[in-house]
């Protein structure tokens, strides 16, 4: 039976594999994160050899047009795909939080995004940083000083981080002789 007490204090001791010791405890992760990565990865990848085999291409089969408006809309369509296509896709999935930490000590959020080139960027946030947009958005679940973030409420591992996340746990407190004051500060106007 010690032996047994030993083993469970001793696991209590250890850090837990979710926490960082930079960011904080891990709260979020996001399922698509491998998904995004590699779409994006192919988009620059096929963008990449869109651009290199083009020239070579036009050379070697003799596509050619006399017609210079005609050779303006063709390689201005190509360019259009191969550089329009990785754009578009990093607007869409740069607010993406692939993990989310957050620190009790200093109730700071460390928000894990991929950026142009791949390579993840932290962002860090307080709670009382986080706003949420009064319209629902797309591809926005709330905004981190002015960067919109998109997460899953329903991958938080405890539903009450979500809540502190997004201000839910704090109480409703109006103060009515406030709005009173502001009313009729308005009516003078």
């Amino acid at each position: 039976v010690t032996s047994f007490q030993g083993v469970a204090v001793r696991s209590l001791c250890t850090p837990s594999r979710y926490d960082h010791p930079e960011h904080g405890r891990l709260v979020y992760k996001g399922n698509l994160a491998k998904a995004v990565l590699g779409v994006k990865f192919f988009s620059y990848s096929t963008s990449l050899f869109n651009l290199f085999m083009m020239p070579y291409i036009m050379l070697k089969t003799g596509i050619g047009f006399e017609s210079l408006l005609i050779q303006a809309a063709f390689y201005g369509l190509i360019g259009f795909f191969t550089f329009v296509t990785p754009v578009t896709l990093h607007i869409l999935t740069k607010g993406y939080v692939i993990r989310l930490y957050y620190k009790d000590e200093m109730d700071t959020y460390t928000a894990i995004t991929y950026n142009a080139i791949l390579a993840e960027k932290a962002t860090v946030f307080h709670q009382k940083d986080v706003k949420i947009p009064d319209i629902t958005k797309m591809f926005t679940t709330f905004y981190a000083k002015t960067k919109s973030m998109l997460v899953n409420p329903a991958l938080f591992q405890n539903p009450e981080d979500y809540h502190h996340l997004m201000g839910y746990d704090k109480s409703l407190y109006f103060n009515f002789e406030n709005l009173e004051e502001e009313k009729e500060a308005g009516e003078r106007k």
